[in-house]
């Protein structure tokens, strides 16, 4: 049987996201020497932390609280952003002592995101800042309980690969498919809308092979259980500054201090 928000009570409420949490505790081994003294959301693009230039985005989205999960030097982050005041909302920590994969570190932002509805992201994945209220003005129009941001590869062998049908709804993720196993061209784009149902997938998930609690598996088990969770094309720039390459490229394209790309 499948189990999406029906009423319409529920959907009106749901549909009303001022928070956002944000996974910044990893320590962005890829990076090699750049992130030996620096944690990688604060790594610069255009003048400014790739972190406040997410968050930035956000704020001018509508989102009003954030809870950044910090964890690798996350003292940098904490003394870097402050209480948000200067980003333009409300900021709080959650500290992830021990790396234990990603549904942990979304576990440790629980008790400060309130209880509803909220942006989920990673602390380094960049987008142009304007995609930030389309996904949350996709959320408004169609509430469901998980809206999940796409962008478009040649193979999503290093992400997960999202299956989707022809009205957008997510009807299978594979975590890190098999190099040139995928039939879709569909990455998940780490950034979502969740409903508060996600906590308890998250509270409930068994470690994976590698002996990390990851989020992609919550989320394809919201898709098993018959859960509605609907996929939103990121439009424009996409990155997860994963290597300095991808550093490099990221400050390529956005203009110095500005906000997107240019």
């Amino acid at each position: 049987m499948k189990r999406g928000w029906k009423s319409q009570k529920a959907m009106k409420k749901i549909s009303q996201v001022d928070t956002a949490v944000l996974l910044a505790a990893g320590r962005g081994t890829r990076m090699g020497a750049l992130t030996a003294l620096t944690p990688k959301p604060l790594l610069e693009v255009g003048g400014r932390a790739i972190l406040e230039r997410i968050l930035g985005g956000l704020a001018g989205a509508g989102i009003s609280r954030a809870v950044v999960v910090t964890g690798y030097l996350g003292e940098q982050i904490e003394r870097r952003l402050g209480d948000g005041g200067g980003l333009g909302l409300e900021i709080r920590y959650a500290r992830q002592a021990q790396p234990q994969g990603t549904a942990k570190a979304l576990l440790q932002a629980e008790p400060f995101a309130g209880s509803g509805a909220f942006v989920l992201g990673w602390g380094d994945i960049l987008i142009e800042p304007a995609f930030y209220g389309e996904l949350l003005g996709e959320f408004r129009r169609q509430p469901c309980d998980l809206l999940v941001g796409v962008n478009e590869v040649d193979d999503p062998w290093q992400g997960a690969a999202v299956y989707v049908d022809d009205t957008w709804r997510v009807v299978r993720m594979e975590e890190k498919p098999a190099r040139g196993s995928s039939t879709t061209r569909w990455n998940n784009a780490g950034i979502f809308v969740a409903a508060p149902r996600l906590w308890a997938y998250a509270r409930r998930l068994a470690p994976s092979p590698r002996g990390e609690y990851e989020l992609p598996q919550a989320m394809a088990q919201m898709i098993d259980d018959g859960l509605t969770v609907r996929a939103l094309p990121v439009r424009g720039f996409w990155s997860d500054v994963g290597t300095p390459a991808d550093l490099e490229a990221a400050r390529a394209t956005f203009r110095e201090g500005g906000e997107g790309p240019g």
